[in-house]
């Protein structure tokens, strides 16, 4: 691995690009402790203090701790993120986006435009929301004008952060977008190192083990795939006859991601958010929506597989992918093309997508089952489950394929094996 990281090093351009990737993550971390014009930081630090089970306890880990500092960068780049999910769901439903998924570069540059249209519509939104939520909560003096400054500074610092994941992108190393979400999720490492170092005998001895478990079948689950053989035929392109070949569609056992998380944890962290507004609600909340409880853990077992279901389906259309097979001349041996594949594909995907969901489950619940009954402290079981390990070894597993990628493109050794 050594030897890998020294030759990568090497590579004049390789180098420049991990350099630059280096100094857009310095100034995205910078940005997160500069305040917003007319805020008090400790007054909000202090109102986020015991939200951790809340909608905002959810966004202040996706944003680095940005927004319990109610800074620049307070939003993060989820605001783009949503934006994405909401454009890639309306495909299904408006068909002049689905058409525009079907031209090629054109089209995604046009709904990578939509994207950011709403990206900014989001944003000032959103800003606006934490605000007069601040504000009405007394963490926040400040007048109208001061009001339309910050909703102002939070828009342009979200717009800013969308800007330089796609610097990264193009410049850097990696997907940028992923890579200033793996940076705020990588903030909060050191606070569950610190609690494990001063935990019990109990955690101090299976953290690691169960740290380097859980990565591992991560890793397995995400790269795991059913390929399934595809045979095309010869045929006629003008006046020259293509040959045939064999290949596969891989089709892969956690497609969704950690979409299903999110949703679901966002979702259950919506009654006790609303409980803090609506004190009638808060016995029933205390009683069926504290997340130790057996029934809140069943209810967001049962909502991620559903979830992953419908993103899977929404991501993947089998009829489409039997329609695109016919009309190149492929075909799945022993499987009629037309309907009969299209069949054959959404049974297997059903069967994949079953154990896939299951992982995300168990994966989503094993902080709660650590601190309920492995004596972890929550900083420590939260660093171990749910979101922040599939993003965290997602995009590491990615950026070092593309790395790859550039290393065997010069004749050095790879690193993945």
């Amino acid at each position: 691995m050594f030897s890998w990281l020294a030759n990568a090093w090497r590579v004049p351009e390789l180098r420049e690009r991990v350099l630059f990737t280096a100094m857009i993550l310095a100034i995205y971390r910078l940005g997160s402790w500069i305040p917003a014009p007319g805020v008090n930081s400790q007054t909000i630090e202090d109102y986020f203090s015991g939200r951790g089970d809340t909608i905002l306890g959810l966004l202040n880990l996706f944003s680095g701790g940005a927004l319990s500092q109610f800074s620049l960068f307070a939003l993060g780049i989820m605001p783009y993120v949503t934006a994405s999910i909401i454009v890639q769901l309306m495909t299904v439903v408006i068909p002049r986006l689905a058409e525009l998924q079907k031209e090629g570069e054109a089209g995604y540059a046009k709904i990578t435009q939509y994207t950011r249209y709403l990206t900014v519509v989001l944003a000032a939104a959103q800003a606006t929301g934490y605000a007069f939520l601040f504000r009405n909560q007394g963490a926040l003096d400040a007048g109208a004008g001061e009001m339309v400054l910050i909703v102002v500074s939070l828009t342009a610092g979200t717009v800013l952060l969308m800007w330089m994941g796609e610097l990264i992108t193009k410049r850097g190393v990696g997907n940028g977008i992923s890579i200033l979400i793996f940076a705020s999720i990588l903030v909060a490492a050191p606070i569950g190192i610190l609690a494990w170092w001063n935990g019990g005998p109990m955690e101090k001895l299976f953290f690691p083990l169960i740290a380097v478990g859980i990565c591992a079948a991560v890793v397995f689950v995400q790269e795991g795939q059913r390929r399934i053989p595809i045979q095309y035929a010869k045929r006629m392109v003008g006046r020259r006859m293509t040959t045939g070949g064999s290949t596969y569609l891989p089709l892969r056992v956690n497609m969704a991601g950690v979409i299903p998380i999110i949703f679901a944890a966002a979702i259950l962290a919506f009654p006790p958010t609303m409980a803090q507004y609506f004190p009638v609600t808060q016995d029933f909340v205390n009683e069926y929506f504290q997340p130790g409880d057996w029934i809140y853990l069943l209810i967001e077992g049962v909502m991620i597989v559903i979830f992953t279901y419908f993103y899977t389906a929404v991501q993947f259309n089998p009829v489409d992918q039997a329609d695109n097979l016919r009309r190149y001349g492929g075909y799945i041996p022993g499987i009629r093309p037309g309907p009969p594949t299209a069949q054959y594909l959404d049974r297997v995907l059903s069967r994949l997508t079953l154990p896939g969901s299951l992982f995300l489950a168990t994966v989503a619940i094993l902080p709660s089952l650590f601190i309920a009954y492995g004596g972890f402290s929550q900083a420590s079981a939260g660093a171990l489950g749910g979101t922040s390990v599939l993003i965290a070894v997602g995009v590491a597993l990615d950026t070092m394929r593309q790395m790859e990628s550039q290393m065997m493109a010069r004749s050095y050794e790879g690193f993945l094996k």
